[in-house]
């Protein structure tokens, strides 16, 4: 009889020892912000596979209950978005972690496809979310050179060499050209968005697909997104108010050490280099409004 008494205070005891000792859950997250592609020689701010690889790895380690994907970028290369997103699914599938995506101000274009990487995504009601499609712009001076009294000389050996000339007028074979490797790129994207979101997606909804964007309330509508949520709020209600979440992000770039040594030309070259790549930037994120 004193020994049953005694029982449950000494499993209660037990328990609470034990808890002592229990290890916090750990949840790396990858900060995903910015253009996707090579952005410059001397800043190192776009989303590029060689540059994340580290951090992708490490953020899948043993330790960890899952990974978390923090995605703020209008988009960029379509082809950077396809690697960063496949290595993302290998390790989730090769370490059994699952992976969770959390949109800030955008997830659109090449930013969605990031997020498609994940197995749930979450967004805040304003975010905007979708621009599935594919955009290629330019400028077109071919009447300016004239004016000036500019001939435009361009020698080539092979007769599509010279595709897309700004300084020369538009051909119709080039616009066909590019609109099917537009329309490729398309079906690729259109292709991982459907294997990733499956059922969850509304496509009944004849404008999925044809690059326009939602806010996220909206795209939850869609099946775009799985809920409104972030990603503190989200993963303490997941793994508990003690989880770890350290924050994991691209690498920098050195344009301080760079100036401190380079020549003054260089220094002119490149600054309108970065000025160029500044307005490119701008325009991107003016395509969604922000």
């Amino acid at each position: 009889m004193i020994f049953r008494r005694l029982l449950k205070p000494l499993k209660a005891l037990h328990k609470s020892i034990k808890s002592l000792f229990k290890k916090s859950p750990v949840v790396p997250t990858l900060y995903l912000g910015g253009i996707i592609g090579q952005t410059g020689t001397l800043r190192k701010n776009g989303l590029t596979l060689r540059d994340l690889e580290d951090k992708i790895v490490a953020a899948f380690s043993d330790k960890a209950k899952a990974v978390a994907l923090i995605i703020n970028s209008p988009g960029g290369s379509p082809v950077q978005s396809d690697l960063i997103a496949a290595r993302i699914r290998s390790l989730s599938a090769e370490k059994n972690i699952p992976v969770y995506a959390f949109c800030e101000d955008a997830a659109a274009s090449g930013g969605f496809w990031l997020a498609c990487a994940a197995d749930e995504i979450y967004a805040r009601p304003s975010s905007i979310i979708g621009s599935i499609g594919v955009i290629y712009s330019g400028f077109g001076f071919p009447s300016m050179l004239e004016k000036i009294g500019v001939e435009r000389r361009i020698y080539t050996a092979g007769t599509s060499k010279s595709q897309l000339d700004p300084f020369s007028p538009e051909k119709k074979a080039d616009i066909t050209h590019i609109k099917q490797i537009q329309g490729d790129i398309h079906q690729n994207f259109i292709a991982y968005v459907k294997e990733r979101r499956g059922d969850r997606l509304q496509t009944e909804t004849t404008d999925l697909f044809n690059g326009s964007f939602w806010t996220g309330t909206k795209a939850m509508e869609l099946g775009l997104v799985d809920g409104i949520d972030d990603y503190n709020s989200f993963l303490r209600k997941k793994f508990g108010e003690k989880v770890k979440i350290p924050i994991l992000t691209q690498k920098k770039g050195f344009v301080e050490r760079y100036f401190a040594k380079a020549r003054p030309i260089d220094i002119v070259a490149d600054s309108l280099d970065l000025l160029n790549e500044k307005i490119e930037h701008k325009n991107l994120w003016a395509r969604l409004g922000l």
